[in-house]
């Protein structure tokens, strides 16, 4: 809308009410996100599903708006995006610096970084939104869902998605994946059907499966879409049918056949994984370099030409928080930072160089948080927040971090600082990529704004909030997860439970790697050639417009993931892209899609919520299986039982989605 700010009335938009409905969403979706993305190495889009149910609370409500309904997404979606912190902030119990994860540390990086993001985008937005032609898909994808259920689309079938039926797909959802969470505790039903066996005889190698019986992984899947199900496939039966077995006949061990293939997964393949990772996530960017050095110029040259104008002469839609507000919480934002910075160099003996890390660390922290804010919300911009590959932006940073330190502090501390400097680098890579995961969101999220008419101010205070209730939320949900089942590669960890945390293990790595030399450069590098290998496959499928994928991230991660988490995913890929051809068959194609998703996210929230309280029964009560109703002799029925009820679950609730679209249209 065009709509001059001078004689409109005011409107409910950013209200006591949306702000707590907006914080409710944010807790539940931010734990959810934590765990999901410490055990998958995916987090999923919260901004549909808060928008989906802040709107069926509020329409119970008077006087709502959609403006009001834009805050409460805006608000859920921000501390949702903050969750991302989990893929460098564990590095530091990887690498055996932290046990845990101190409240009021772990709370200041994510909030400082997190606030600062949201400053940087605000003299981003005009360049990248306003003034921009970049798409913004989910952005556009969450406005258009806002204006149907405040009755401003044109399009009637679409009602659906965000009437009582979407509300209807994201409660039954996560009731069923919560249901089915709780009875596998109870071992009624399997978690998961496991074999391992060894290969080419008692001397060979030895290899297996883990098919994780899970609605929250089923859910992924289908969000992620058939080509990356695909080539998390691909990378699955790299690690599985080839490398596993292989390595371990290689370095034969005795014993039973899980732990030799655990073993050889754990130390050789984990690593392969983790070099076809890093080479995807650097081509991605790669990519991207042209289109952003093109689009950002492209951008600027226009902010320049735009007219001068009073405030009260722009729309409403060009009233963004205060510049000079904007460089005062910028530079406030820089005092905890300095603080977090001496406190970690203090603690940790580098007393020695702290006047250059804090110093320099401040300064690393300013440059480089403005260059991966716009590099960020360039790549949300043009393939939405959750196609953006954050990892590569971690990894460069991490890398360059580390190389700084290895020039210019390490040759001024005494031998054994390896290990101090490697917590300094995650530590400080941690807070600029804070402040990278909040501008992959927000920008989108201010094009939403932009779409429905909404006041950026407004809009960049709600970020503001819902930031700060992510600091909050993060931590102890991260804590209480590392203490109930550690994180994979973790001093101690049991590997059979532990959450695989596939970036933050990487990225760890790679720091230990620069700074002290002590990483298998080989089976890196084995990794890397599979991962330019896979990218130049994908660019010559690319070559033909509308045909397969193989997103060379995917199959990193394919490789990198244990097969509990894989194998469900690659099942949930292929019935969300049968889902999704049946509906396209119907009338009412996008809106059953959209239910889909809706009914996706709901599967993840149910089963990660559970997940999360029984962790805090779990460590409570310091019983692994306090609510166990059968022994392990009836794993073989369990297996029968729970795999059936699995396919015929996800059966109905895909018939029922189905038919409840076919159904008159709900407003």
């Amino acid at each position: 809308m065009n709509t001059q700010s001078s004689g409109i009335a005011p409107r409910r938009e950013m209200t006591i009410r949306g702000i707590i409905i907006g914080i409710v969403i944010t807790i539940v979706f931010t734990a959810a996100n934590v765990y999901f993305g410490l055990k998958a190495g995916l987090t999923f889009s919260t901004s549909i599903p808060a928008a989906v149910i802040s709107m069926a609370i509020l329409k119970a409500m008077r006087d709502a708006t959609i403006q009001e309904n834009n805050i409460v997404q805006t608000v859920a979606s921000a501390a949702g995006t903050l969750s991302s912190i989990i893929f460098v902030l564990p590095g530091l119990v990887i690498v055996g610096y932290w046990t845990g994860f101190p409240f009021w540390i772990s709370a200041g990086i994510c909030a400082t970084g997190g606030i600062l993001g949201v400053m940087y985008t605000i003299p981003l937005r005009r360049a990248l939104v306003t003034d921009s032609d970049l798409p913004y898909p989910e952005g556009v994808a969450c406005a258009e869902v806002l204006k149907v259920g405040a009755g401003e689309s044109s399009d009637a079938d679409k009602a659906i998605e965000t009437g009582s039926a979407g509300l209807k797909a994201v409660l039954w959802g996560a009731i069923v994946s919560a249901v089915f969470y709780v009875i596998v505790q109870t071992k009624i039903f399997a978690a998961s059907v496991t074999d391992y066996f060894r290969v080419g005889g008692d001397k060979g190698g030895a290899s297996g499966f883990d098919f994780g019986l899970s609605f929250a992984l089923f859910a992924i899947g289908h969000l992620v879409g058939l080509w990356v199900g695909v080539a998390m496939l691909v990378g699955a039966l790299i690690g599985w049918a080839w490398a596993v077995p292989y390595f371990t006949h290689l370095h034969w061990a005795a014993g039973a056949a899980a732990t030799v293939a655990q073993d050889g997964w754990s130390h050789y393949v984990r690593f392969i994984g983790a070099g076809t990772i890093g080479v995807a996530a650097i081509w991605t960017l790669a990519k991207l370099v042209k289109p952003l050095a093109g689009g950002l110029a492209g951008a600027f040259r226009a902010s320049r030409a735009r007219k001068s104008g009073t405030l009260d002469q722009l729309p409403r839609t060009e009233h963004d928080m205060p510049i000079g507000m904007v460089g005062l919480i910028s530079l406030i934002c820089m005092i905890p930072i300095a603080y977090l910075l001496w406190q970690f160099a203090i603690n940790n003996g580098l007393g020695g160089a702290t006047t250059t890390l804090v110093i320099g660390g401040v300064v690393f922290v300013i440059l480089l948080s403005f260059l991966v804010s716009a590099v960020c919300g360039y790549m949300a911009g043009l393939i939405g927040s959750s196609n953006s590959p954050l990892s590569g932006v971690g990894i460069l940073v991490v890398v360059i971090a580390a190389l700084l330190l290895v020039v210019g502090v390490k040759p001024f501390l005494p031998p054994g600082a390896d290990n101090a400097l490697v917590g300094f680098a995650l530590f400080i890579t941690s807070i600029v990529f804070a402040v990278a995961s909040i501008a992959n969101n927000n920008l989108q999220d201010l094009k939403t704004g932009q779409l429905v008419d909404a006041t950026p101010s407004m809009q960049q205070w709600a970020l503001v909030i819902g930031v700060l209730v992510g600091a909050v939320v993060i931590p102890p949900v991260m804590d209480l997860l590392q203490h109930t089942y550690g994180f994979l590669g973790a001093p101690g960890a049991d590997p059979s439970k532990a959450l695989a945390a596939p970036q933050a293990g990487l990225i760890s790595a790679l720091a230990k790697g620069v700074i002290t030399g002590n990483v298998p450069w080989d089976m890196i590098g084995l990794g890397a050639a599979i991962g330019v290998a896979i990218i130049i496959l994908d660019e010559l499928l690319g070559l033909a417009k509308k045909g397969p994928r193989l997103p060379p991230l995917a199959v990193g991660l394919g490789i990198y993931l244990p097969t509990s988490t894989t194998l469900m995913v690659v099942v949930g890929a292929l019935v969300g892209a049968w889902f999704d051809r049946r509906a396209e068959r119907g009338p009412k194609g996008d809106a059953v899609k959209q239910l889909g998703i809706l009914l996706a996210s709901g599967l993840i929230v149910g089963e990660s919520l559970l997940a999360v309280i029984f962790a805090g029964v779990v460590a409570f009560s310091g019983n692994q299986n306090p609510i166990g109703l059968v022994g392990d002799s009836f794993e073989t029925p369990a297996i029968w039982i729970g795999g059936v009820v699995f396919a015929v679950v996800t059966f109905l609730m895909y018939r029922w989605i189905i038919r409840m679209a076919a159904e008159p249209t709900q407003a």
